[in-house]
């Protein structure tokens, strides 16, 4: 009886003692978000928390703009949530104008490499102009592009450069605490100051996308 009894406790402890399966992350978007379907997307996405790793340690958050920029910022969600940023580096580090991340190509290279800054998720889709009221002003999260379409890629811009950019950018998100790891990201060395590859790479180790405060 008493070594029943001491089965059933080691049971009872190892059940209670093993860890939660973890949740699977969802599979990758193989193409962009509908109108449809982007308002599922952001349903309880309201924040995107971005930790770095590097040259830089710590984290951001930036509130996100799903009814100003539907598609560009559902698609951002969708990529965080299924782990596409992980890994991924900042490859432009520009004082006194932008930090940029989203390359998939970063996580397999690091510093200055061929075809840096062309990377994306495999598909493309139509740039949002920027909403009324909404401006590139100092730690507004925007898509970077070809000029023609959105991708993965995204930046940060370090100051007001709403009189020097024009429209073709859309801004989806604003940066409301972290601001210091911003201007940590934007003062590591890189190989040109015009070119803006870091030295010692930054980065980003998961996004956590999170409902609004209550």
């Amino acid at each position: 009886m008493k070594r029943l009894t001491l089965l059933f406790a080691v049971l009872l402890l190892t059940a209670c003692t093993a860890g939660a399966t973890p949740t699977p992350a969802p599979e990758c978007p193989t193409e962009a978000p509908t109108s449809v379907s982007a308002q599922a997307t952001l349903e309880d996405a309201a924040v995107a928390t971005v930790r770095v790793s590097g040259a830089v340690e710590g984290e951001f958050a930036f509130d996100l703009h799903g009814d100003e920029a539907p598609i560009a910022t559902a698609n951002f969600v969708a990529l965080a949530r299924c782990g596409f940023y992980d890994g991924i580096k900042f490859h432009r580090v520009l004082a006194g104008f932008v930090i940029q991340a989203g390359d998939p190509g970063t996580k397999e290279h690091e510093g200055d490499f061929q075809g840096i800054g062309t990377g994306g998720p495999g598909y493309e889709f139509e740039i949002e102009q920027p909403a009324s009221g909404l401006t590139y002003e100092p730690y507004s999260v925007s898509m970077a592009n070809d000029t023609r379409t959105n991708g993965s890629q995204f930046f940060i811009a370090l100051a007001d450069l709403s009189a020097g950019l024009p429209p073709a950018y859309t801004i989806f998100g604003q940066v409301t605490s972290g601001t210091d790891v911003i201007d940590e990201i934007a003062a590591v060395p890189v190989n040109d100051p015009q070119i803006g590859v870091p030295l010692t790479p930054v980065t980003i180790e998961s996004i956590t996308i999170s409902g609004a405060e209550e």
